[in-house]
């Protein structure tokens, strides 16, 4: 209604016209917006219905990877969403995989505890896998592979327990063989090749090899030295390693092992078992080659004098002496 001239609208009147006004913008803007969004889930349907719209259904993913998984195919699913801290599968029997941070706090974990409780095999077992780089073990297996003993022990893949070395034959053997000697030290020092555990969390199976092969082999380098599993013979043994073999874990127990010993321990470490370890390390052929089952019948003075390692002096004995002078 349109006012007329002359005549002035009331205060009521204009209020009036301000909410009609208001009330017919409100009510086309809705209009308009209803039909866009009207338009919009029409538009949606028709594609919906030609096949043309796709979308990513996380279930049916998940599904498909799960029966994937468990066909054992090898096949990528479809997934494009990232799994985080999804384990690699076993590369072999009994393989436990490990994430970065889990082998950071193993190693951190099995170093505090090997060195308050170096008698807890566990911790031994934690620290010398997870300290056994992939670098590490990789030159050893150079170095087997330069030599033909050594290929031949990653061909054939022996074992040393119990049941692949006839024992009671190596007590039948004479006193100056290779044998003979291993025999009759498991025996005074009561211990047992059985008594290696298993590798599981190296990554690959035949480096995981070549560390079982040196943890098995570590009882004949206590044979051929005559060094017993005493702390002190141990740590001597560690040194020899690890000058020979290059096991990080035998370099880190060659340098904290001893922190803890007595004054008059560390004097026989320091003044004689390690410069001889040093030596015979550094000097002698990679133990890491010798295909012991094949040389049980062997002068094990002969042996020594070939691989380049000299005997050190007796530790019990030594031992033994140094109480008689108080």
């Amino acid at each position: 209604m349109l006012p007329v001239k002359g005549v002035s609208l009331g205060t009521g009147s204009l209020s009036h016209f301000q909410v009609s006004k208001r009330s017919f913008l409100m009510t086309t803007a809705a209009t308009v917006l209803g039909s866009f969004i009207f338009n919009e889930n029409n538009r949606l349907a028709d594609k919906m219905e030609s096949g043309k719209l796709h979308y990513k259904d996380v279930n049916a993913l998940i599904s498909q990877q799960r029966a994937s998984e468990d066909n054992g195919s090898l096949t990528k699913p479809v997934d494009q969403y990232p799994q985080y801290f999804k384990r690699s599968k076993p590369q072999y029997a009994g393989h436990v995989p490990l994430f970065n941070f889990e082998r950071l706090l193993m190693i951190a974990g099995s170093s505090i505890g090997s060195y308050f409780h170096p008698e807890r095999n566990e911790f031994i077992v934690g620290l010398g896998e997870s300290t056994a780089f992939p670098y590490v073990l990789k030159r050893l297996q150079k170095q087997m592979l330069a030599d033909s003993v050594g290929r031949s022990i990653l061909r054939e893949r022996p074992r040393i327990t119990s049941t692949s070395l006839d024992l009671d034959y190596l007590r039948s053997l004479p006193d100056n063989t290779i044998g003979k000697t291993y025999i009759k030290w498991l025996d005074r020092e009561g211990v047992s090749p059985d008594t290696r555990v298993p590798v599981k969390y190296i990554d690959d199976e035949e480096l995981a090899y070549i560390f079982q092969r040196y943890r098995e082999c570590h009882d004949f380098y206590h044979a051929i030295t005559g060094l017993p599993i005493i702390i002190e013979g141990e740590i001597a043994v560690k040194v020899l390693e690890y000058m020979n073999i290059g096991i990080p874990m035998s370099g880190l127990g060659a340098l904290f092992a001893p922190l803890r010993l007595k004054p008059k321990q560390k004097n026989r470490l320091y003044n004689i078992y390690y410069p001889w370890a040093m030596k015979s390390g550094l000097n002698s052929k990679p133990l890491i080659n010798v295909y012991w089952e094949n040389i049980l019948e062997r002068d094990i003075n002969e042996f020594r004098q070939e691989m380049g390692i000299e005997q050190p002096p007796d530790l019990r004995e030594l031992r033994k002496s140094q109480k008689k002078k108080k």
